[in-house]
């Protein structure tokens, strides 16, 4: 089977895309914070993973952390929320569901979010 990954920024962004992905995922978290440290755990992580993806906010903290994450993995496929929604956990879930499904991914039918 294959094995896909997800990188992001902390536990609200993991468990909001478990909402949606419709297929076993492994998520990983760097909790907002990256070191060598963490780097040496993820490159074990996705050593022997078929595809990687990062999935960040768009802010200040979300852009550092993909610059740095493109720097040690440039293999990554990256994903992006739209601007108006900044973060990861706050996208509308059928909004998540449309860029993963565009990314290869399996998701469950998602209904729009009230506001």
């Amino acid at each position: 089977m294959e094995e896909r990954i997800i990188i992001v920024e902390g536990k609200t962004d993991k468990q909001r895309l478990l909402q949606v992905l419709a297929e076993p995922v492994t998520i990983c978290c760097t909790n907002g914070s990256y070191s060598t440290d963490k780097a040496e755990q993820l490159a074990e992580k996705i050593g022997q993973a078929d595809e990687v993806f990062v999935f960040t906010d768009e802010d200040f903290s979300g852009k550092k952390l993909r610059a740095q994450l493109e720097e040690d993995f440039p293999f990554v496929t990256h994903l992006y929320t739209k601007k108006m929604f900044t973060q990861v956990a706050n996208t509308p879930l059928d909004v998540l569901a449309e860029i993963l499904e565009r990314a290869g991914f399996m998701v469950h039918p998602c209904k729009q979010e009230e506001a």
